[in-house]
């Protein structure tokens, strides 16, 4: 991580390892203590979160990781592949804290399979929104959309 970052990468595991997975199938309610506390923070932390959000998620960005999610893996350019549904699935490693996604980074064939975590991507923005009562209006660092990670696309 570079160090411009205004938030640490232990804050955002921290922040992470807040979700409320007693709760799940209620992203809401699971993702509350994260949001309230970051809502709390200013602006600059809650873009630097949003930041780091992207980095993590444009790492996982690449076929390898791809072909291992599941029924909807990707298969090669003939076959159909859901860009987002590859994105809420990497999504989940991230939801699963620290130590499984850099597991994960170096295990491609370890992604979580047939899973989804969308409510995720929408941290910053509900902490934002709160704490502001404005929109969220911020593009991260890093776009996490679907073959953005040019590298990984490539053999």
């Amino acid at each position: 991580m570079s160090n411009d970052l205004k938030m640490d990468e232990n804050e955002f595991w921290k922040i992470i390892d807040m979700f409320d997975w007693e709760h799940e199938g209620d992203d809401e309610t699971v993702l509350e203590e994260a949001v309230n506390y970051l809502s709390k923070k200013s602006n600059e932390e809650i873009f630097a979160f949003e930041d780091m959000l992207s980095k993590l998620l444009y790492d996982l960005d690449g076929v390898e990781y791809a072909k291992n999610i599941g029924e909807y893996s990707f298969v090669d350019e003939e076959e159909f592949f859901s860009v987002d549904n590859f994105l809420y699935a990497r999504c989940v490693v991230i939801a699963n804290g620290r130590d499984f996604y850099y597991h994960v980074l170096q295990h491609p064939e370890e992604m979580p399979k047939d899973m989804e975590f969308e409510s995720l991507l929408s941290i910053s923005r509900e902490a934002y929104e709160q704490k502001n009562d404005e929109d969220f209006d911020y593009l991260p660092k890093f776009d996490y959309e679907t073959y953005s990670n040019k590298s990984k696309w490539t053999g």
